[in-house]
């Protein structure tokens, strides 16, 4: 198991981190274990970005736009521009 250090941490974050263990009922070693474990933990969600937008934002609605129809068709693209 690997050790680090951490110097020159502020005192208003280091008590903020004693603050936040004592109400997840941890002590301020495991706290920090388990925040930096979730930082580098790979996304456990299995929904994709969208499926994820939509349940955070899908309950404002959405937008009907008209598209106007088209008079011409459509061309293609010049790469070489």
């Amino acid at each position: 198991m690997a050790a680090i250090s951490v110097r020159d941490l502020d005192e208003a974050v280091r008590d903020r981190l004693r603050i936040r263990a004592a109400q997840h009922g941890r002590s301020m070693e495991a706290e920090i274990r388990a925040i930096l474990t979730e930082a580098v933990s790979p996304s456990t969600d299995p929904r994709g970005l969208a499926q994820m937008l939509l349940a955070r934002f899908g309950e404002l609605g959405g937008v009907d736009l008209e598209l106007p129809s088209r008079t011409e068709a459509p061309r293609a693209a010049d790469l070489f521009q």
